[in-house]
C-alpha cells in the first residue's frame, strides 16, 4: 500500500519553488525581487523567499475586472 507524499511546508523557498506556488514564471519572480515588490533574503549567493512574504505578496494583489 503506497501513500502520496505530503508536501513540505517550508519557511524559505527557492525562486523556482516560489514561482510555482505563485503560478508565475521564474523570470517574473526575479523581476519582482529586483523591484522590491517581493522581499527576499540572501544567503551567500543564494536567494530565498520567506513563506510569510509570499503570502503577504499574494494577499496584496488586487482583483482585476474586465
Amino acid at each position: 500500500m503506497t501513500t502520496a507524499a505530503q508536501p513540505i511546508d517550508r519557511v524559505l523557498y527557492k525562486v523556482e519553488a516560489a514561482a510555482e506556488l505563485l503560478s508565475l514564471g521564474r523570470s517574473t519572480v526575479y523581476e519582482l525581487m529586483a523591484t522590491g515588490e517581493l522581499p527576499f533574503v540572501k544567503l551567500g549567493r543564494a536567494r530565498r523567499i520567506r513563506r510569510a512574504d509570499l503570502d503577504a505578496f499574494a494577499a496584496q494583489l488586487q482583483p482585476q475586472s474586465i
